[in-house]
């Protein structure tokens, strides 16, 4: 990685790679914030892209495409069946982690799909270190559960352990060891999404692996946030500061029996996938590309996203790539540290994440703080970021609430994606409304479906709150945006 020191002695993210694309953005001013946020429900995930300055809901389909995947993309072989395009990717995936059998599909939540219904039965109880929403939902569509084995400290906002996505190896041990048969598989998350992107160290990987081989469980790799956990292998384990970003991968690859991911958000493309090396996994699996996804050589995929996946794939061995998203994130979160804001620490993956628990601790949890905070951002500034706490959970089936470990306002930083000064907006914007933190209330469902309920909700707000606060922001900037 390029090390680069400001004379000045500033402390800043340097991109490696020049912008040749660009996108013009819009700002709308508070008012229409205002109006656009309460046609969609207050929920982020339903405003139109049009009522959007900076979109940091996800980094699932919009990191930024290079040269080399734009120009792959010419290439594609449109056959519906044996086509060139297809071989091409099943040839990277197999070079860079050492699986010969690779099974496309659409997304990451379409590969859950398959692996739950191949393996999970009533009954049946799956370990991971955090949950993920649509893995949750496949394993519990299909009669199981989830366990999360995350180490106590992973739950801990503020921390300086390196680590918080690793696995409690005593607490694995100790439930497998009491049935290993209701345990299908064992399912790892590279950079657990929900609790702040945070990675798990290679030798917890390992020591994960040890244990499935010990009782002769399957283990599973959700690789979709797979490139941010590579680099802080990289930066942070010291057994792997010399080793490269693709040996540490297939140190990470030898460990797992099934690893499946979201293109979406590895490589940079549109798309997902499951491979393995195991031949008897593959065959149980394989049927249910043709009956969910579309044929075996596509699998729901446009070729021409394939192209790009595959160039994309090989980009993920580049650190130079790979660090974009870690140290933007890294300089927010710390920006954010300094101005008194409470954010997880250290920075994770994927983005930004904001503690609303402590950012709106008068709101209770069953008013949804974390969905009040994203509301409020975006009044604030225009931006639109994700709810990831008791809003992303479901309810328990007497009606109950089941509140979540942690409330965060998630903002995603999209690789290669932002500028700094973007960034520095969004930042100004963030702690001014920390400053006007009792400004903001809380929210109620008045349209709740009952699965994934975040996507696709509706709320409003619990009194006059939104008018006050807008009233607050023109006050103190005037006629600007």
């Amino acid at each position: 990685m390029a090390n680069v020191k400001f004379y000045a002695g500033e402390q800043i993210p340097l991109e490696m790679h020049k912008v040749r694309i660009i996108q013009r953005l819009n700002l709308p001013d508070v008012e229409q914030r205002h109006a656009a946020i309460t046609e969609a429900g207050n929920n982020t995930f339903l405003l139109g892209t049009e009522h959007v300055f900076l979109d940091m809901l996800t980094d699932s389909g919009v990191n930024a495409m290079s040269d080399r995947q734009q120009a792959a993309m010419m290439l594609a072989d449109d056959a519906y069946a044996g086509s060139q395009t297809f071989k091409r990717l099943s040839a990277r995936v197999e070079d860079i982690f050492g699986t010969p059998y690779f099974l496309p599909a659409h997304q990451g939540r379409a590969c859950e799909n398959i692996i739950a219904r191949t393996y999970v039965k009533p009954g049946h109880v799956v370990p991971m270190n955090y949950h993920f929403t649509t893995t949750k939902a496949h394993i519990t569509e299909m009669g199981g559960e989830v366990l999360e084995l995350i180490r106590e400290e992973g739950l801990e906002v503020e921390s300086d352990l390196l680590f918080k996505g690793n696995m409690d190896i005593d607490a694995l041990r100790s439930f497998i060891a009491e049935d290993p048969e209701r345990v299908p598989f064992v399912r790892m998350e590279a950079g657990t999404n929900l609790i702040g992107g945070q990675p798990f160290s290679l030798e917890n990987l390992e020591q994960v692996r040890d244990v499935c081989r010990e009782y002769g469980r399957i283990l599973v790799l959700d690789a979709s946030l797979l490139s941010d956990n590579l680099y802080f292998i990289k930066t942070r384990e010291e057994s792997c500061k010399y080793l490269s970003i693709r040996e540490i991968t297939r140190r990470i690859a030898a460990c797992c029996d099934i690893i499946y991911f979201s293109a979406r958000k590895l490589g940079s493309a549109r798309g997902g996938g499951i491979c393995t090396t195991n031949e008897t996994y593959f065959r149980q699996m394989r049927p249910l590309v043709p009956f969910f996804e579309g044929f075996l050589t596509y699998g729901g995929m446009s070729v021409r996203e394939m192209e790009a996946l595959t160039v994309g794939l090989e980009e993920t061995m580049d650190e130079e790539m790979i660090n974009q998203g870690p140290i933007y994130i890294g300089y927010m979160v710390d920006e954010l540290k300094k101005a008194g804001v409470p954010v997880i620490t250290p920075g994770g993956g994927l983005g930004c994440h904001v503690d609303a628990m402590r950012f709106c601790d008068h709101i209770p949890q069953e008013e949804y703080p974390a969905g009040a905070l994203a509301v409020a951002f975006y009044l604030a500034s225009g931006c639109r970021g994700m709810e990831r706490g008791t809003m992303s959970e479901q309810r328990n089936p007497d009606g109950s609430e089941e509140f979540s470990n942690m409330e965060l306002l998630r903002l995603a930083l999209p690789r290669r994606v932002f500028t700094l000064s973007q960034v520095k907006y969004a930042v100004d914007r963030l702690v001014w409304l920390y400053e006007n933190r009792h400004l903001i209330g809380g929210l109620r469902f008045t349209e709740e479906p009952e699965v994934l309920r975040f996507f696709y909700g509706r709320l409003e707000p619990t009194s006059d709150w939104q008018e006050a606060l807008v009233a607050k922001y023109r006050a103190d900037f005037g006629d600007s945006l």
